[in-house]
């Protein structure tokens, strides 16, 4: 059965973006195959575009492709949706390997938030993560360049690069009084999906990074391993994981829900909503869980965190998440473009919207740059705590 995965994340760094839409009214002048509506006035565009061609100074600089993608690019851009984005073929090739989860860069999440760029979260195990970035740090400078202006797609294209070569970007965090330079060398990244563990008495400890294309058949092969142990409740983490697929965050969501549960119900802005339920096998149903997460769960994992408290009450530990409740597809184009475009808004099974607000935890405890200096996790901590009375 053909369909589309939802992508629900927020603009991964391994991610690059830029824009097609010229090209539509390009041949359209001659057969437009889809027309824009009547009262649209096309007349500036070719205007601009015969001026240039004819008065440009540096006549060897036309790139009559470049061109065409950065109109594209310039209309999308003026939606004022910072997850609506054109990507042109080379970009398109990198985000499908991205999503795979592997690419060479520094490794870490980014977005823009009140017009100001910073890290959603560093990926685990990264050069992004061991230069000590943290969710939430502003990217003011990348190489000394302002990031003022700057779109995502700019954003990517100046810090991602070959493994080997470095990159310095300035930060500035809260509680700093001033911004600090980090340098960073760019490596080979492999984003893992999940990792699991045992903890005292008893707990599942897991971890879930990404809801990549293969984290659902991870997380089967892990609860498959954790049914078959002594262990008898649950610690997910969801901290710094930036979304995925919603397809996948179904799936694990139907680990621990009763069939046909409400996921996440999916606004299309017309009247139309669609309901995402557990599909089973709801294994975990009986299990004690509390669910960890701070300002870089985002999008896909506050789905699984929603419907989790929604459905179960089951608490949420540590900081308020980031805040994305938007629903994406990749819509191919011609030439091997693609818009990634936003087709809804998701809401939490009671009706929630969490775009700009994120979820509150029930439990609130902060975790500061001195505890990840000195390895001290004081979220898990009162995670373990809450679990074993449970």
């Amino acid at each position: 059965m053909k369909f589309k995965k939802k992508i629900v994340l927020v603009f991964l760094f391994l991610f690059t973006l830029s824009g097609s839409f010229v090209f539509g009214f390009y041949l359209g002048k001659w057969q437009c195959p889809v027309c824009p509506p009547e009262e649209v006035d096309l007349s500036l565009l070719w205007q601009a575009w015969r001026i240039l061609e004819e008065r440009f100074v540096d006549k060897a600089a036309i790139d009559t492709q470049k061109m065409i993608y950065g109109a594209v690019s310039g209309m999308v851009k003026a939606l004022g949706d910072p997850y609506t984005v054109f990507l042109n073929p080379e970009d398109t090739k990198r985000f499908i390997e991205d999503v795979k989860g592997t690419f060479e860069g520094v490794g870490m999440e980014i977005a823009i938030r009140k017009g100001q760029l910073q890290v959603v979260a560093p990926l685990e195990g990264t050069p992004a993560q061991k230069a000590g970035l943290l969710p939430g740090d502003k990217i003011m400078e990348v190489d000394g360049v302002s990031t003022a202006d700057m779109t995502i797609e700019e954003a990517v294209d100046r810090i991602r690069g070959p493994k080997g070569t470095e990159v310095t970007l300035t930060i500035i965090r809260e509680g700093w009084t001033e911004p600090k330079k980090i340098s960073i060398i760019r490596g080979i990244i492999e984003v893992p999906s999940l990792k699991w563990e045992i903890l005292e008495e008893n707990i599942a400890y897991i971890k879930i990074y990404h809801f990549s294309e293969k984290a659902s058949s991870d997380f089967r092969q892990a609860a498959l391993e954790i049914l078959n142990s002594p262990v008898d409740r649950i610690i997910l983490d969801l901290r710094n994981n930036p979304g995925g697929y919603l397809e996948v965050a179904q799936d694990i969501a139907g680990w621990f829900l009763e069939r046909d549960k409400v996921i996440a119900i999916e606004d299309f802005g017309n009247g139309e909503r669609k309901e995402w339920k557990g599909r089973g096998p709801s294994s975990f149903v009986e299990y004690p869980i509390v669910v960890l997460i701070n300002k870089g769960s985002a999008s896909g994992s506050e789905i699984l965190a929603g419907a989790l408290r929604d459905n179960r009450n089951i608490l949420l530990i540590g900081e308020k998440s980031f805040g994305k409740g938007s629903v994406q597809e990749l819509e191919r184009l011609s030439g091997g473009s693609s818009l990634k475009i936003t087709v809804a808004k998701w809401l939490t099974p009671k009706g929630e919207l969490i775009t700009d607000k994120g979820l509150e935890p029930d439990i609130k405890v902060e975790m500061s740059f001195e505890d990840f200096e000195k390895g001290m996790d004081p979220q898990l901590e009162k995670a373990i705590e809450i679990v074993k009375n449970l």
